[in-house]
């Protein structure tokens, strides 16, 4: 059976309109004339193999996107997906372990496109503590891990300007990607309700001036005290697999010093 492919001009003029730029935006960043760039997008004309990849790489379109407009355009795939498993991701592999052992004693994990966790290090486990099994069965999201009612949330004392910077975050994931994946566990996590704390929170000691002037801190309860947490993500530079390219290290660091001595006391030796 022959697959039918969406016509490569509506595909480009969907990636244009996608990323807020006129016909007269990307034709002066892909140095061409608005006419050819119309005539694309129309039909009228059809674009070299180099033309296609030229406005993509203007338009900031992933690789695995890339590929599809490749195809619609009559062209074979560029860029592989292979398998975390596979030799030629090897090196790939474990530099993400070398990153994720390095980090601790503090948390980190890693994640694909669809923020489902692929690793994470010794760190991440107590952190875990008390969710539903079910939440921590593979395949793990992380997102629903944190926001929903049986997962962190209940223990994330800033929990609304948690939510709103997870649901922004992946808005904007949204927006590069338009992943219908994404956008379906957008309206999933929309429908959770914010859960009430678990038990009474406790006055505070003295902490070191806040991080949230400059970042949103994930401050999650743990027994008897708050830690306090920034998170920094980490991705390959210029890849050229699929897999690679979707691939992301989030890691956590200590916003004071308090978490970093609890979690360090806290560590095997």
């Amino acid at each position: 059976m022959m697959t039918a492919h969406p016509p490569i001009g509506g595909l480009l003029r969907e990636w244009r309109q996608r990323r807020r730029m006129t016909q007269l935006d990307l034709a002066c960043e892909a140095d061409i004339s608005t006419r050819h760039l119309s005539f694309l997008e129309t039909g009228r004309a059809q674009p070299s193999r180099e033309m296609v990849l030229h406005l993509a790489e203007r338009l900031d379109v992933p690789l695995r996107d890339r590929n599809q407009l490749l195809v619609a355009a009559g062209y074979a795939p560029l860029y592989p997906e292979r398998s975390l498993d596979d030799p030629a991701l090897a090196a790939a592999r474990r530099t993400i372990d070398l990153v994720l052992a390095g980090h601790e004693p503090y948390p980190a994990l890693a994640i694909d496109r669809h923020w489902s966790l692929i690793a994470s290090n010794a760190a991440v486990g107590p952190l875990l503590a008390g969710v539903a099994p079910s939440l921590v069965t593979p395949p793990i999201n992380v997102l629903r891990l944190s926001l929903h009612p049986d997962g962190l949330a209940p223990r994330i004392e800033n929990a609304p300007e948690w939510r709103a910077h997870v649901l922004a975050r992946l808005r904007r994931q949204i927006e590069v990607s338009a992943d219908p994946v994404l956008v379906k566990l957008l309206e999933e996590l929309n429908g959770y309700r914010l859960p009430e704390p678990r038990g009474a929170r406790r006055p505070e000691p003295a902490r070191e001036p806040g991080p949230a002037a400059v970042a949103v801190p994930l401050r999650i309860r743990m027994e008897d005290r708050t830690l306090s947490f920034l998170s920094t993500t980490m991705v390959f530079g210029t890849p050229v697999d699929v897999t690679l390219s979707e691939l992301a290290v989030e890691s956590f660091f200590p916003a004071d010093q308090a978490t970093a001595e609890a979690l360090r006391a806290a560590a095997p030796r």
